[in-house]
């Protein structure tokens, strides 16, 4: 292993995420935790789940390096950036989503393949991050845009612990729609039900991952453990 390559081993998966483009798709492939396990180093993550470090080394090796994440890491900038892509997204996508789940869980409700409870997970999902995007919005967002708070690493900390939460939820969304693989013939709908659950998963990996290892480490060194996010596997 290269010096280069081997100097990925020993940095965590959230740093190597909010510096290397590209590394995130690498990470989900392997299903590596990037987001609420970001505190763990590659090699930790990598001999977790039996994989060789150096081989996942060599593929982030070979991405090209850019600017963290592509976008500015003043706290205003990318909190402005969170709402906008993520917070207003995932108010926005999932009530279409619980509404294309009720109606093929309803037409397949005799398929052996048929998502069901899917429905209801999602309503739980969009309840739970609704109510969390706005303590963010309401509480500590504010307080970031201020400079920081003396007190601010409760309300990082307790959002950290909520990320944990909705990390077993996306675990569960993913478990519930069968790895979003529809199944042979499925209709239309069935598949743009599966490539929307997917695309959640995905967004809501992210915003985690920006939340814990790009803006929160700029106020607080609160490390977050690992979680049941789909990317862990």
């Amino acid at each position: 292993m290269t010096a280069g390559i081997s100097t990925f081993a020993g940095r965590t998966l959230g740093e190597i995420a909010a510096a290397l483009p590209g590394a995130t798709a690498i990470f989900r492939r392997h299903k590596l935790d990037f987001c609420c396990g970001g505190a763990a180093t590659l090699a930790d993550a990598a001999a977790e789940r039996g994989l060789a470090a150096d081989a996942v080394a060599t593929e982030l090796a070979a991405l090209q390096a850019g600017d963290a994440i592509g976008l500015a890491r003043e706290p205003a900038a990318l909190i402005a950036h969170i709402l906008e892509r993520y917070h207003d997204t995932h108010r926005r996508e999932l009530p279409e989503l619980i509404r294309l789940a009720r109606k093929v869980e309803a037409v397949h409700r005799d398929h052996p393949l048929a998502p069901r409870g899917l429905a209801a997970a999602l309503g739980e999902l969009l309840n739970e991050l609704d109510a969390h995007m706005v303590k963010e919005e309401r509480i500590l967002f504010p307080l970031m845009r201020e400079g920081g708070h003396p007190m601010i690493t409760h309300p990082i900390a307790r959002m950290q612990h909520e990320h944990l939460e909705h990390g077993e939820r996306l675990r569960a969304l993913q478990a519930v729609a069968h790895d979003c693989v529809p199944p042979d013939g499925a209709c239309s709908t069935w598949a743009a039900l599966y490539a929307g659950v997917a695309k959640l998963i995905e967004d809501v990996e992210q915003h985690v991952h920006l939340e814990n290892n790009v803006l929160f480490s700029q106020f607080a060194a609160v490390p977050a453990s690992g979680c049941g996010c789909a990317a862990g596997g």
